[in-house]
């Protein structure tokens, strides 16, 4: 939220809030959309679960993306092979585009404590996508 003042106020000036931008619109949006999606279909599936090998513990079978808010989430999901949880699925995202504004995104990294970072600030969608696909840290895990 950033501050602007306000002239009305009775000692002159103050602070109020300025309301920020509210995210892209629904036709961006829906463009955006089916770009991540195509991404996530040629380029991170093929190379990062081309199969998926069950496991005794925790293994990925899926990556998909979606919405929250302005931002859009890269997820894997995994499926639990423990015989205690057999077959539980949780999903684990890795990487976030942050909305900035049109054509406009930051990149996040998602640490597994559950903390995002922000390594990357103004790119295209398409200088993200191509981040995502070269910068390791951003890869699922």
């Amino acid at each position: 939220m950033e501050l602007a003042q306000d002239e009305r106020s009775q000692k002159g000036r103050s602070l109020i809030a300025k309301p920020r931008s509210v995210g892209p619109s629904d036709s961006e949006k829906a463009v955006i959309t089916v770009t991540c999606q195509r991404f996530i279909d040629e380029v991170l599936k093929p190379r990062f679960l081309p199969t998926i090998r069950p496991t005794e513990f925790n293994y990925p079978i899926d990556i998909h993306g979606k919405w929250h808010g302005s931002r859009y989430r890269f997820i894997q999901r995994y499926r639990s092979g423990r015989p205690e949880s057999l077959g539980d699925e949780f999903d684990a995202p890795f990487t976030r585009l942050d909305w900035i504004s049109r054509d406009r995104f930051d990149l996040q990294w998602h640490r597994h404590t559950g903390t995002w970072y922000r390594l990357h600030r103004g790119l295209s969608l398409e200088q993200a996508l191509k981040t995502i696909e070269t910068d390791g840290i951003l890869h699922p895990h």
